[in-house]
């Protein structure tokens, strides 16, 4: 298959210390694209490293045949273009309109007219069931529509890759499950790629086509593959009892 993304040898983490030393993986064009793992094992800092908010200790991360690890200036200004993020928070801004949210990219990197800045930007609410909404505050709208409407922001620029992080965190099961439909129905409809930090096992299932395991005590993926193939492979493993929501057994002392 046709590759987006290339993550090759890469070590990470913060001071001298290493959260993942020497992952590589890949994304392939078009799919939805799952990190899990368990709490404090990486999953933030690897997806940091990957929209260039952070910089790995080592190794290299390609972006459609461009490496994003030491790209600056215009080199970088190009890669930020293919891609858009949807953070954990949603992180609107609460002084502006919703409209005004998702215009935010169009602002700084086009010279669009505002006019058409707002054609665009309504129309990306749109496709997330929010154009009646683009009028009201963020404080007006419900957690699941906050989620909508960071998504609309993110996709303002047209980007090739999506960005996803913990995009089911707070939410109630019936509008994670909506909002689940709702990245599938644009990653088949736009063709677009998903990468998808998340710890939430239904919208897992429900919508990765592939996903990798981080393990914080190997510092490394433990696993790659379908989740469904996950789920029923390795009886009594860590992978088997995290996909099927299985404790640990407790050492004894």
């Amino acid at each position: 298959m046709d590759r987006i993304i290339n993550v090759e040898h890469l070590t990470t983490g913060y001071g001298s210390t290493i959260i993942m030393d020497d992952i590589s993986f890949h994304v392939n064009r078009g799919e939805i694209f799952g990190i899990l793992g368990g709490s404090g094992c990486g999953k933030s800092t690897v997806l940091k490293n990957m929209i260039g908010l952070s910089s790995p200790m080592s190794g290299k991360i390609w972006i459609d045949e461009d490496e994003m690890v030491n790209a600056e200036g215009k080199d970088q200004m190009r890669i930020w273009n293919k891609i858009g993020v949807m953070y954990q928070q949603s992180a609107l801004f609460g002084s502006m309109t919703i409209i005004e949210n998702v215009k935010l990219p169009l602002e700084e990197f086009t010279n669009l007219s505002d006019e058409a800045m707002n054609a665009i930007a309504l129309m990306k609410l749109k496709m997330v069931g929010l154009e009646a909404y683009a009028e009201l505050m963020p404080a007006e709208l419900s957690g699941g529509m906050k989620k909508r409407a960071a998504i609309a922001r993110a996709m303002a620029m047209d980007p090739q890759i999506l960005f996803l992080d913990e995009p089911s965190a707070g939410l109630d099961p019936i509008t994670s499950v909506d909002l689940d439909h709702l990245i599938i129905r644009l990653s088949r409809s736009l063709g677009v790629t998903f990468v998808i930090v998340t710890h939430e096992l239904p919208s897992v299932f429900t919508m990765a086509d592939r996903v990798i395991v981080l393990d914080k005590a190997s510092k490394g993926i433990i696993a790659e593959g379908k989740p469904k193939d996950l789920k029923e492979k390795g009886k009594g493993s860590f992978v088997y009892n995290f996909f099927n929501r299985i404790p640990q057994e407790e050492k004894s002392l």
